[in-house]
This record gives C-alpha cells, sequence and structure tokens, in this order.
C-alpha cells in the first residue's frame, strides 16, 4: 500500500502532471522517455522527476530511461485513477455548470452522477445529462449512487451548512470552491479551491518584476 499521507502534496500535484505527459507520449509512439523529457514536458528539474518517483519505488534502467506506458500506468494506480471515482456537485449556479460540463473529469476517471441546489427552478432539471435534486435529498443520494467525493460550488454563507451535509452523508474527500475556510472532521481530506487567491499570487510577483 502507497503510504499517501506522507508524501509532499507538491509530489502529488507534479505527479499529475507526470501522468498527463506519459499519456501524451503513449499515444504519440514513444515508448521509452528519460527524466529529462518528463522534466522539459512539466518545467521541473530531472532530479525533481526522480526524486518524486523514488518515494514510491526504484523505476526505469539507468542509461535507458522509463517504460512510458508502464510509468504511467504505475503513476495512474499512485495517484488512485486505476478505478472509477463518483462524484456529487453542490450548487447549480454557473461555477456548477461550468465544472458539469468539465470534459477532464471523466476522461480522468470522475464521474459526476448527481447536482445538488435548493432552487425549486432548477430541481428535476438536467445539466450535462446529471440531473438536479434537492439538497434535502444528499444522504440518500449519496448512498443510493455510492457517490465517493463532493465538490462544494455555493455561495460563502452556505459553505460549511454544505461540508457538514457531505460529511454527515459519509463523504471523506472534499474540494471547497467557496471563497471561505470551513472545517470538516480530521478524517476528511479536504481541498480548497481559491481562484483570487491564484490571482493575487500572480499580481505579488508581477508587482516585484
Amino acid at each position: 500500500m502507497f503510504k499517501k499521507f506522507k508524501i509532499p502534496d507538491a509530489t502529488i500535484g507534479r505527479l499529475s502532471l507526470y501522468s498527463r505527459y506519459l499519456a501524451e507520449a503513449d499515444e504519440k509512439g514513444i515508448t521509452t522517455v528519460s527524466s529529462q523529457n518528463i522534466a522539459r514536458a512539466t518545467g521541473v528539474t530531472p532530479a525533481q522527476v526522480r526524486k518524486d518517483l523514488a518515494y514510491f519505488g526504484e523505476f526505469g534502467t539507468r542509461g535507458v530511461g522509463y517504460n512510458s506506458r508502464e510509468l504511467y500506468n504505475y503513476i495512474m494506480k499512485i495517484l488512485g485513477l486505476d478505478k472509477r471515482w463518483s462524484v456529487a456537485i453542490i450548487g447549480a449556479g454557473n461555477l456548477g455548470r461550468a465544472l458539469t460540463q468539465y470534459k477532464g473529469f471523466q476522461q480522468r476517471g470522475f464521474d459526476v452522477k448527481c447536482i445538488f441546489d435548493n432552487d425549486p427552478k432548477k430541481i428535476g432539471k438536467k445539466l450535462a445529462n446529471v440531473e438536479i435534486y434537492p439538497i434535502d435529498s444528499l444522504e440518500e443520494k449519496v448512498k443510493e449512487l455510492d457517490i465517493n467525493l463532493g465538490i462544494i460550488a455555493v455561495p460563502a454563507p452556505s459553505a460549511q451548512e454544505v461540508a457538514d451535509k457531505l460529511v454527515g452523508a459519509g463523504i471523506k474527500g472534499i474540494i471547497n470552491f467557496a471563497p471561505i475556510n470551513i472545517t470538516v472532521d480530521g478524517s476528511v481530506i479536504l481541498r480548497r479551491v481559491d481562484l483570487a487567491a491564484q490571482l493575487e499570487y500572480l499580481t505579488y510577483y508581477l508587482e516585484e518584476t
């Protein structure tokens, strides 16, 4: 079993980048790649590539490189993407609509099975062929559809309540797009995506130039 929680977050993020490059290489018929190839394509150093992979074992052959398909498959297994994951989106507004229509989810193994909202005008309708359910049915539908992951795409004042409902329904992995900090039980993995904060990161460094 991979000791995922002892691995730096930055390494996990880079593994995702490596897997995308390896998939492209395999599609192009490139059977062998080097750490230099991976590094050049993903914006890191060859040493960083080797260090990241070393957390999980020994790969490739010195002086030859890595088999692109084998390394891709192994990284996908490390990331838990050798199986499908069922996802619920809470919030059928503009962000929820965009997330539902994002094809990258399905390509990477994430199936959006349901959407929840509290607007009676939206309930019963579909976004990208995914039905919108009332928020009060969340626990029932999570069990019925075997949902693994939840995405919070609601206004900030409602985010904590939604997170509490997800945790209460047994969801162990949550992504929060709401621009507010929320708290969850220690057994739940929570990731926050703050787009404004990312723009502020850029402006800070642009001001330094």
